[in-house]
């Protein structure tokens, strides 16, 4: 794929773009920290490894400040932490601290007295944002991980014309029975089909219309389905590159097969399969849509065109069924996605992805390439 430029990046395109701001409107910044105390008095500014946290402030926040505020009429701009749930889309504490010290509530001081939210963290907040913007009435963006290559990248682009590729792809997507995607580990293949009933394609695009509660998870730029049911096989790397083995029954993973690496790993996921069955369920299927750079982030670079993810447990915040309440623990009520790229897995080939959609079997992905079908689309006017 030919390598893109970029612009420089801009705090103001990018509100005026996701949110197109009324007068007034006011807006605020989320963060998350080990410690909340380090809020205080802008602390965790000397800690070099809360990097996330840094851009929160120094592109975010700062910039606000300097100039986006005043040349978009938007009010506040103020700055809260919130201690770090330690998981992606955990529900949030409800305590948060400003730098000044302050002790607040997220549900009473925050969520109901601002417009626009921006959550830059460590951990995705997404779900459980979303379902507070449905309940308060504000519109925000996720924007978990930033590092300077996303900021350069993915948060630089304009997401008018994200938005319109997302569609495309959307609509040569949607309305599918269900996809087979053909993994592949050394000389053996392993197949899953997803089941997808008919439904309505969804998209990440960037946008968040106004007097439309709603959160955008940036960067932008993927094509997704909550998978009605689903059986097979499917390959998954670990965080410490252990591969299993994931059988499929019915929309869950069943059990883990080591690979190649360690067995405790396998050992520790089947066990929490048992104890807690719905953290194997396949809550998303999605497709990237965007020409971009590896950035090492999965919120990224899941967005790359040719990659594709699965995603375990919650799935309430695209319009699934499965809601906190319905895991055993708390902890376990995690979404995570499962991304398979050349940058992420070079290990697992996905040779291919079909489609199959009115009787007819459409080929959407080769060897982590667009096939024609996706192609054509977004070469359509």
């Amino acid at each position: 794929m030919n390598q893109r430029e970029f612009p420089p990046f801009s705090l103001s395109r990018l509100l005026r773009n996701t949110f197109h701001p009324k007068q007034g409107e006011r807006v605020c910044i989320l963060i998350d920290l080990p410690d909340v105390s380090l809020a205080k008095d802008w602390a965790f500014l000397e800690n070099q490894q809360l990097s996330i946290q840094r851009h929160a402030y120094e592109s975010f926040y700062k910039t606000l400040h300097d100039n986006v505020m005043t040349e978009l009429q938007l009010t506040g701009g103020d700055f809260f932490a919130y201690k770090e749930t330690g998981g992606s889309n955990l529900d949030l504490p409800d305590l948060a601290t400003s730098p000044d010290g302050s002790e607040l509530s997220l549900k009473h001081d925050v969520y109901p007295n601002y417009n626009i939210i921006l959550c830059i963290s460590t951990y995705s907040a997404t779900a459980p944002l979303t379902a507070f913007a449905k309940q308060f009435g504000f519109r925000g963006a996720t924007l978990h991980g930033v590092n300077d290559i996303i900021l350069n990248s993915g948060l630089a682009v304009d997401y008018n014309e994200v938005s319109k590729d997302a569609e495309k792809l959307r609509l040569a997507l949607t309305r599918a029975d269900h996809f087979e995607i053909d993994f592949q580990f050394e000389d053996k293949i392993h197949s899953l089909k997803l089941e997808c009933g008919q439904q309505e394609a969804q998209k990440s695009h960037g946008i968040c219309l106004a007097d439309e509660p709603d959160v955008a998870n940036l960067p932008a730029g993927e094509v997704y389905f909550v998978p009605t049911g689903g059986k097979g096989e499917f390959i998954m790397q670990y965080e410490n590159g252990t591969l299993g083995l994931q059988t499929v029954e019915k929309g869950k993973i069943i059990r883990s097969s080591l690979i190649r690496g360690d067995q405790s790993t396998i050992d520790d996921h089947n066990k929490k399969l048992k104890s807690d069955p719905v953290t194997g369920e396949l809550g998303e299927l999605g497709f990237g849509t965007q020409n971009l750079p590896v950035s090492g982030r999965d919120i990224q670079d899941e967005k790359i065109l040719g990659t594709m993810h699965v995603a375990t447990g919650r799935s309430d915040h695209l319009g699934g069924s499965l809601t906190p309440d319905k895991f055993a623990k708390p902890i376990n009520a995690t979404h995570d996605d499962i991304l398979f790229s050349p940058s992420k897995t070079p290990d697992i080939k996905i040779r291919e992805v079909r489609m199959q959609r009115n009787n007819d079997t459409i080929v959407v992905l080769e060897n982590y390439q667009p096939a024609a079908h996706l192609r054509e689309a977004l070469n359509h006017s």
